[in-house]
């Protein structure tokens, strides 16, 4: 029997919906308040699934949450092994405190660097790609689920001006950046690079702290992330946190800082 992957089943069933329901693409489209080709593009494959986009398919044609619920297969399915364990804890986290020297954070990537990053290498096939951009995107939903978790994010001036995909794509993340760090919830935080070399550089890490007042890191390598709770090494990341945010500009001259990068890849 060919396995057909979670994704692709994900297009066909919507489309089937819909069909089943007597609806043109257009006649859909203006029911949940998207455009035709949007729902054509989705359907076929071409654009990423938006968590939005699902939760009013399953109102306006009273699925029970029947493609929320599929869009979370898709996401069990595209992470890998190791990563799953942390993706339940940033989902029950009521504050995330992230810091990555080299690459904009998960949560705050557009559709196109996501793409362009998973891209990088070829390690993932077209599809795999496809699969955790979709992925990616509806694992940013949290930034807006309620309660909301605080995300307070620290990053490189460099990883502002590395390319990363074409200058289309850079100009789109910074801008992406500017418009999901005005959120009451999102910090955006840049590390000037006239900065001193510090701790931080060693590498990424993300602090979550649980509504049970539990702290939790996630760690990254070249190979795998890992979790740790150990409260000693918890409290050493949190002494990194305190010298990374140090060095970082406050939020308001960040953003000016990301305006003025913005303004280069134009």
């Amino acid at each position: 029997m060919t396995r057909i992957p979670t994704l692709t089943f994900l297009h066909e069933q919507l489309r089937r919906a819909r069909q089943a329901r007597g609806l043109s693409q257009e006649e859909l489209g203006k029911l949940v308040n998207y455009s035709s080709s949007y729902v054509s593009a989705v359907e076929i494959g071409q654009s990423p699934v938006k968590p939005d986009y699902l939760a009013r398919i399953d109102s306006i044609l009273d699925t029970g949450g029947l493609f929320v619920g599929m869009l979370e297969l898709v996401r069990f399915h595209a992470a890998p092994d190791w990563f799953r364990p942390w993706d339940e804890i940033e989902r029950e986290a009521a504050a995330l405190r992230w810091y990555d020297p080299t690459v904009i954070p998960g949560l705050l990537q557009s559709e196109g660097y996501a793409r362009a990053m998973l891209g990088v290498g070829g390690e993932l096939t077209a599809e795999e790609v496809e699969t955790r951009v979709v992925a990616r995107l509806a694992r940013q939903s949290l930034l807006t689920a309620d309660p909301r978790p605080q995300l307070v994010a620290v990053l490189e001036e460099h990883t502002l001006r590395r390319q990363l995909g074409d200058r289309e794509t850079m100009r789109d993340q910074l801008q992406h950046l500017l418009a999901v760090g005005t959120a009451p919830n999102v910090q955006v935080r840049v590390v000037p690079a006239d900065a001193p070399w510090h701790v931080g550089l060693n590498g990424p890490f993300i602090l979550a702290r649980l509504e049970s007042g539990a702290e939790l890191v996630h760690l990254d390598n070249q190979l795998r992330g890992q979790t740790v709770d150990s409260p000693n090494d918890v409290a050493a990341l949190e002494r990194r946190w305190e010298t990374v945010t140090g060095e970082a500009l406050p939020c308001r001259q960040s953003a000016r800082l990301i305006e003025e990068v913005v303004q280069t890849w134009t």
